[in-house]
């Protein structure tokens, strides 16, 4: 497995121990997973707080795409990068068509823990490959779901993707985390993927330096550490982790973005 593939085992490991905790997370998946890979990840990647991260950015995920299934019942949903997240499976909404998609060998390792079925497809796809869009299936309306993946990607080459999905769906609902460039920059010195060997990292400081050319807006940011979400944690860790990561200084570092096109 390449090395940015290796990433997807420290959100899988966060998710798996804060599961285990019964906060945040119900993810029974990430507990099974983890526990017949065994991948091992050493140093930051298996700080308490980084878990804390994981498992509040997938809740946050988890929600809003909820909350999105409520408003369009027949939209496609469409996780680029997917790793071995259960999204599919913990999200409570029905859903009439959902796409996991990541590049080939995380997908043969996925399909070892995960069925496709009528509603449900896994599909190797390749983000920086705007191409890849036209292969998706038609719909009036996509729920695209960019979970941990826009720091591997140049903003040219997120535009890129913006633009096909934009030719491609009349009604565009996107989630999206990034680095910011001090971020990016940040992360060649601290962060837990280092340790699998990835270097190259990209940040997005204006958010329209990727919506050039699109007919795509911003629609709002979101918090990856709610309240509701730190209340969770016992009151030593509630303490520092909302002084380290619910405040200003984190938002300089990550940032997360609702992006829509609605026609």
């Amino acid at each position: 497995m390449e090395n940015v593939n290796k990433t997807l085992f420290i959100p899988l490991y966060g998710k798996s121990q804060v599961s285990k905790q019964g906060i945040i997370l119900n993810d029974p998946m990430a507990e099974k997973i983890w526990e017949a890979e065994a991948f091992p990840i050493r140093g930051k990647s298996k700080s308490k707080w980084l878990t804390y991260n994981m498992a509040m950015r997938a809740r946050v995920f988890d929600d809003w795409t909820e909350a999105m299934l409520r408003q369009s019942k027949d939209a496609l949903v469409l996780h680029i990068g997917c790793g071995l997240d259960s999204r599919c499976l913990r999200i409570k909404e029905a859903y009439r068509s959902w796409i996991d998609g990541d590049f080939p060998d995380v997908i043969s390792l996925r399909k070892k823990y995960y069925e496709e079925s009528e509603h449900y497809q896994m599909r190797m796809f390749d983000a920086s490959d705007a191409k890849q869009v036209e292969l998706l299936p038609d719909n009036n309306t996509v729920i695209v779901l960019l979970e941990g993946i826009s720091m591997y990607l140049t903003n040219e080459q997120i535009n890129g993707l913006f633009l096909a999905l934009q030719k491609k769906y009349s009604n565009i609902h996107i989630l999206m985390d990034v680095y910011t460039e001090f971020g990016a920059k940040a992360s060649k010195y601290k962060n837990p993927v280092n340790e699998v060997g990835v270097r190259n990292l990209w940040g997005i400081d204006n958010i329209q330096n990727v919506l050039i050319n699109t007919k795509i807006t911003c629609k709002a940011e979101h918090s990856f550490t709610p309240q509701k979400l730190v209340d969770e944690l016992k009151p030593f860790d509630r303490a520092f982790f909302k002084m380290m990561f619910t405040g200003s200084i984190y938002r300089k570092i990550y940032r997360l973005w609702e992006l829509e096109l609605v026609e």
